[in-house]
């Protein structure tokens, strides 16, 4: 993208933005383009401007599904608003800050980092701040940040972000045709059988009244597959490898629910009695944990493995449960 016009130094003074879009923008929605452009401006105003022709593409007007093309000429208008994303974000610096610190790899095209628990991956639903609005607040630089895939909120691990269009659309391409491969690592209720190394059972997922999102077993939901693996046995617990095929929302918390054992202090999904038998090793937190993810490079090409280290917290409950395993009369 060439900007013609250089934008104005803040938003008190906006001004007409001409946009030269490039070969790496090309293919997506003017909507779409728009949104990214114009930050914190609320959709409605966007297809407002579309509606009223003050964007314009090589001069004449569009709609907003038209399709972005190499070397298209892009009329942006000036749009005044307050500087609500800035405000937004700007309480929780120190948040913000902590970020830099999880990033665990980076180059020009991808950025992969070790997301903490409790941290949404993009505001909404009541939060102003996720893991992106951070990431940009960070690399306000950056013309382009997007996230490649999602975790869920109370899960940690690793979460992975595109900085060009074109990684974006390669990894996404990976995620389709099964080209990646993620392993979380969770510890489940009892003794999971060794041979249960594999769970097919179809997700529905309902939006409650609250606006929350519940997923169940369904034989009218999307088919689904998660493998797994034991990887080491405790008394009333199994830490597990749960690898996901399709990637259904909550899918590992309600395969494992459907199994007969559920993952140690999921709200959702969990077991309360099994929570209570956790007593004393300081956990507090989901223990589902996004712990590698293996994927081929967008630009190079070479198979990559990233891994992330379990944070403090999982690394001490592991850390009792083996003490308490070696205290256990034989």
């Amino acid at each position: 993208m060439h900007s013609l016009e250089s934008p104005p130094m803040n938003t008190n003074t906006p001004s007409v933005r001409i946009v030269v879009i490039s070969a790496d923008e090309a293919g997506q929605r003017i909507d779409n383009f728009l949104r990214t452009q114009l930050k914190g401006v609320p959709k409605s105003m966007i297809y407002r401007i579309l509606r009223k022709g003050e964007v314009r593409v090589n001069k004449k007007r569009i709609k907003p599904e038209y399709k972005l093309e190499a070397g298209d000429e892009l009329r942006i208008p000036p749009v005044r608003v307050a500087e609500r994303e800035d405000a937004a974000v700007s309480p929780k610096l120190a948040k913000v800050a902590s970020l830099e610190g999880a990033i665990i790899y980076e180059d020009d095209a991808l950025l992969v980092m070790n997301k903490p628990s409790g941290t949404a991956v993009h505001g909404g639903s009541g939060l102003s701040f996720g893991v992106i609005e951070g990431l940009r607040a960070l690399r306000p630089d950056a013309r382009f940040l997007e996230l490649v895939h999602r975790l869920d909120r109370d899960t940690s691990g690793i979460l992975l972000v595109a900085k060009k269009r074109s990684a974006l659309r390669s990894l996404h391409e990976q995620l389709r045709d099964k080209g990646m491969q993620k392993d979380y690592l969770a510890l489940v209720r009892g003794n999971w059988p060794s041979h249960q190394k594999r769970v097919q059972a179809p997700l529905l997922k309902n939006i409650l009244q609250s606006g929350e999102r519940v997923v169940r077993v369904s034989a009218e939901g999307k088919p689904s597959e998660t493998t797994f693996k034991v990887e080491e046995r405790f008394s009333h617990a199994t830490l597990v490898k749960a690898s996901p095929v399709t990637g259904r929302t909550h899918q590992i918390r309600v395969h494992t629910l459907h199994a007969g054992h559920p993952i140690a202090f999921d709200d959702r999904y969990g077991d309360r009695d099994f929570d209570s038998e956790l007593n004393g090793t300081g956990l507090q937190r989901l223990f589902l944990h996004a712990a590698a993810l293996t994927f081929t490079h967008p630009v190079t090409g070479e198979k990559m493995r990233v891994e992330a280290p379990l944070d403090e917290q999982l690394q001490r409950c592991l850390k009792v449960l083996r003490q308490r395993e070696q205290q256990r009369p034989v």
